[in-house]
């Protein structure tokens, strides 16, 4: 499934969030300078640990657009992976990845059954780079097989979707098998070593957190409906679909809700929120702003903002990055961030912290080298599931309290266990 993107141009402190997701429009280029893109420390310790395990990975690839042919760059310059088949919805998307990477037309696949000819490739682990609402399908069928996996975020559109999610990190654990969601920020060793602290205890009581998810521009493409999907699964169009991709809350804002989740150990109960669709003549039916309030068992406060547009006075209070959170305490102050500083201010643990740095490619050179180590010394635990299950679940909850207008409780959500249809029919099998 692509996830086409077209602009290249990128500002670290201010990008957008279409450049945010679409940062693989020159996927050609990127595959063949991927290893001077790393820095050189990092390239030349995942090269030198790939060689020493001794362990070269097939992969298939399935979702060959923006992000999808972009990250390709990682894992060819890591040195423990060869790449055997590739799938997108879109046969010329398939094809061009394909070449790059050198594979034959035959390995080339498409169709909405093409994850399953890569699943059959004879692949030993799968990267899932597709519009979120098929990852549920993709997984359970990757881990059937008995292969690794490497997915995107967020692993699922709806609360059923979520908890198959959860279900198939532990059957990959008890088949001896990688699930690794591809999350950036917990990879920073700044945002790391606010946590750690904060985990020690530095922040004392907690007293409230503050979340932001915003970006200037006017939103993401949102064309007309046409008479079936297709024109909805390129672009990254598809993101302003609940149903495909999650809704802008869901697909953008789970990195920063995510730290929060790590950071606190934890996830709402609970949450009330507001929202509505801003952008420009939308089609979609995904809230482009949102507002939501979560408490927690013990009563902490926890305020998400989102939202998108050409204004950017928000972000003045968010900090220069839309993707920031703060943790207030009795004895300190945390600051989680995906662009800009990370620290803990105050307190026992004081840590003045540093900034973020190159996190969007750093944060994916990180995870693809995990992925490595951990299949190659077996170690199938699977952590990051259960985080990226509870950082879903409560970007699903936000969406809902904001999309209803109302209160509403984690038990009820999950009681619900509502699911979001996608009309497939017209589309290529």
């Amino acid at each position: 499934m692509t996830t086409r993107a077209s602009n290249t141009g990128i500002d670290r402190k201010r990008l957008d969030r279409r450049e945010f997701f679409g940062r693989g429009a020159a996927a050609g280029v990127a595959l063949a300078l991927g290893p001077m893109l790393a820095s050189a420390g990092e390239q030349a310790a995942s090269t030198d640990s790939a060689r020493a395990s001794g362990r070269t990975i097939k992969l298939g690839l399935v979702g060959c657009g923006g992000r999808g042919s972009w990250i390709t760059q990682f894992f060819t310059g890591h040195g423990g992976y060869t790449f055997v088949a590739v799938a997108d919805y879109f046969q010329d998307r398939a094809e061009q990845t394909g070449a790059a990477l050198g594979l034959d037309k035959s390995k080339c696949f498409s169709g909405l059954s093409g994850y399953k000819r890569v699943v059959e490739s004879g692949a030993e682990a799968v990267v899932l780079e597709t519009p979120s609402f098929f990852f549920p399908e993709h997984v359970e069928a990757a881990v059937a097989a008995g292969l690794h996996v490497y997915m995107a975020k967020p692993v699922a559109v709806d609360v059923p979707g979520t908890l198959r999610i959860g279900a198939a990190g532990q059957a990959a654990t008890k088949k001896n098998r990688v699930l690794l969601v591809d999350y950036q920020i917990p990879t920073d060793p700044e945002n790391s070593e606010v946590v750690k602290r904060i985990h020690e205890g530095g922040l004392g009581a907690l007293q409230a957190v503050w979340s932001y998810g915003y970006a200037g521009g006017d939103g993401f493409n949102d064309p007309p409906l046409t008479a079936n999907i297709e024109s909805r699964l390129t672009g990254l169009v598809w993101v302003n679909d609940d149903a495909l991709g999650g809704g802008y809350i869901v697909n953008f804002d789970v990195h920063i809700v995510d730290a929060v989740v790590w950071a606190l150990g934890r996830r709402a109960v609970a949450a009330y929120g507001k929202g509505g669709r801003f952008r420009r003549e939308p089609n979609g039916d995904s809230f482009d702003t949102n507002i939501v309030t979560y408490t927690f068992e013990d009563g902490l406060a926890w305020t998400h903002q989102s939202g998108a547009g050409p204004t950017h006075d928000w972000l003045q209070h968010a900090g220069t990055s839309g993707l920031v959170a703060s943790i207030q305490g009795s004895k300190a102050a945390a600051r989680l961030s995906y662009w800009d500083k990370a620290y803990l201010r105050g307190g026992p643990k004081h840590y003045g912290g540093k900034a973020v740095e190159g996190l969007y490619d750093a944060g994916a050179r990180r995870n693809v080298a995990t992925f490595h180590e951990l299949i190659a010394s077996n170690t199938c635990s699977n952590d990051t599931v259960p985080r990226a299950v509870d950082g879903t679940l409560t970007c699903i909850l936000g969406r809902e309290a904001a999309r209803r207008g109302c209160f509403l409780s984690m038990n009820d959500l999950i009681k619900e266990n509502k699911a979001l249809a996608v009309d497939l029919r017209g589309l290529k099998a």
